[in-house]
């Protein structure tokens, strides 16, 4: 059985990791280097690096950007942002990325998932859709950052991104970006169902719960989120503790796993019990090994 992964992703503009809340406001967070190095050393399975302002710019993707990630960082990495063509493809992975995820260009010209498939493997081409849900409960795929609508329907795009060559779908729901209300569940299990390749979950996150719901409740492979692990959840490793409490199969290669732990309301680690921290007097904690 396949372990679920937990995946980060960190929103690029104007050079900054920055946090999104429902596509229109942008808060800043730090440096590529800063996140990227917390988010390695605290269990991350994978980060996907979103330059959200090259497609709109008309240039090319931050390859710069990709390099400071890639060497601070020992989990895959994905890169999408200004992808246009094959030599961005190229590029990009030559910088650093092991996977390439593409979204406006590949709505543009769906040829483009065939030509990368063809070149570096389906296992390298990430097909992301921001995907919204009026009040009439009807989903559309959105582009412009979530601002225009396309008339496609989800669950139809994503058959057709799979029959060109996608490995992976990431699929975001816009409505839920920066609500932490919980991932768009119905969305998931409907596109989940409809294709054989992996699809990844994005789009409101605010407690380990919901990562737990999303796995439970739908046949997605991976949950990821931005905001969540910079302003409410700092450790991937505690998502996970959770998660595997719950029966839910994870990776766990961090020294600390949080096993003995419990956890409050918010889903953070309670305090441990007098007994627990009496015994650990006794207990030689190694240092964290990067």
């Amino acid at each position: 059985m396949f372990k679920k992964r937990i995946i980060a992703v960190l929103i690029l503009k104007g050079g900054r990791i920055v946090q999104s809340v429902g596509f229109r406001r942008y808060l800043p967070v730090g440096t590529i280097e800063v996140c990227a190095q917390s988010l390695n050393r605290w269990g991350i399975d994978e980060i996907i690096l979103l330059d959200i302002e090259a497609t709109s710019q008309g240039r090319k993707p931050d390859l710069n950007a990709v390099r400071a990630l890639s060497r601070n960082c020992f989990v895959p990495i994905t890169a999408g942002g200004g992808i246009s063509d094959l030599n961005d493809i190229t590029r990009a992975i030559h910088s650093g990325a092991d996977k390439i995820c593409i979204n406006r260009a590949a709505l543009d010209r769906p040829e483009l998932i065939r030509e990368g498939a063809k070149a570096f493997g389906k296992q390298c081409l990430v097909v992301a859709m921001d995907v919204f849900r009026g009040v009439n409960g009807k989903t559309e795929v959105m582009t412009g950052n979530g601002r225009a609508g396309t008339g496609k329907d989800p669950v139809r795009w994503a058959k057709e991104a799979e029959e060109c060559g996608a490995g992976e779908l990431l699929v975001q729901a816009v409505h839920r970006d920066g609500a932490k209300q919980g991932y768009d569940v119905a969305l998931l299990k409907e596109i989940a169902q409809a294709v054989s390749i992996p699809v990844i979950g994005l789009g409101g996150a605010g407690h380990p719960a919901h990562f737990l719901e999303a796995f439970t409740q739908t046949e997605i492979c991976a949950a990821a989120a931005g905001n969540y692990f910079h302003f409410t959840e700092h450790s991937p490793v505690v998502t996970k503790a959770y998660l595997a409490q719950h029966g839910v199969n994870v990776r766990m290669d961090t020294e600390n796993t949080y096993a003995e732990a419990s956890f409050d309301e918010q889903g953070r680690v309670a305090k441990y019990p007098s007994e627990y921290l009496q015994r650990l007097r006794f207990i030689k904690v190694h240092e964290e090994k990067l």
